[in-house]
């Protein structure tokens, strides 16, 4: 049996009158690469960033590496690494200082930063500072703060949108990277050819639900119908409501 890297049970935010999660149980482990998809609106976004420390929720538990959030939050936090959207940077940083820093944080130094920032094909613009960054850019340079410093737990909000087929195909090795060295990674992304590339579990959240979890065999088979596969996955399990 495989043990969990993170798990979340009941899960749930309010947002004053607004159920913007509702009861959301989850358990990733070490190695796996789980994609959240949903609608706008769906609670992807507000799950993520609860994950990650940056919102208090109103019920539920939190633990990632045996920490738990709410009575340990300096070590479950120090475990996870969170590319959000748009990503927060330091905007008067260069672009090595900025994962420098973050690196440092965790306990790891410069030539970490370096190498990963490298390997997601910045090594040109180390030192240009954040704030002239394209959207783009600004996107890798998130990633490679998220990657930094050996994290258990990566969690990515639209992460790999804007990016070029280069960076797109860069991005997907570093991820890869991070589960094959153990690390867990939850993404949320609206680009369904992800999934198809690298995904070991999807996860569709709708109405601040979790309404399926695919992996395994029935993963394999659901690929295995073609391109458009997860796509009509998605729309037969998901109505078309528009915003709310």
């Amino acid at each position: 049996m495989t043990t969990a890297l993170a798990t979340i049970d009941n899960l749930t935010i309010h947002y004053g009158k607004r159920l913007a999660v509702d009861g959301v149980s989850l358990a990733l482990a070490a190695g796996e690469i789980a994609l959240l998809l949903g609608p706008n609106g769906a609670g992807k976004s507000t799950t993520l960033s609860a994950i990650a420390g940056s919102i208090v929720p109103t019920a539920g538990t939190i633990s990632v590496g045996g920490q738990d959030l709410a009575t340990a939050p300096r070590s479950a936090r120090g475990k996870v690494g969170f590319a959000d959207q748009p990503p927060a940077l330091y905007e008067f940083f260069t672009v090595l200082e900025h994962v420098t820093f973050v690196a440092e944080a965790r306990g790891q130094d410069r030539p970490e930063a370096e190498a990963v920032l490298t390997s997601l094909g910045l090594e040109k613009i180390l030192a240009r500072p954040c704030r002239e960054l394209s959207f783009g850019m600004r996107q890798r340079v998130g990633l490679a703060a998220a990657l930094v410093g050996g994290v258990e737990l990566v969690l990515l909000d639209e992460t790999l949108n804007g990016l070029d087929p280069h960076a797109s195909r860069s991005a997907r090795a570093a991820l890869k990277a991070a589960a094959d060295r153990g690390a867990a990674v939850l993404m949320s992304t609206h680009l369904l050819g992800v999934a198809e590339r690298m995904c070991d579990r999807i996860l569709l959240m709708d109405k601040g639900k979790l309404v399926a979890d695919v992996r395994g065999p029935e993963l394999a088979e659901l690929l295995s119908k073609g391109p458009s596969a997860v796509e009509d996955f998605y729309v037969a399990r998901i109505a078309d409501e528009g915003p709310t």
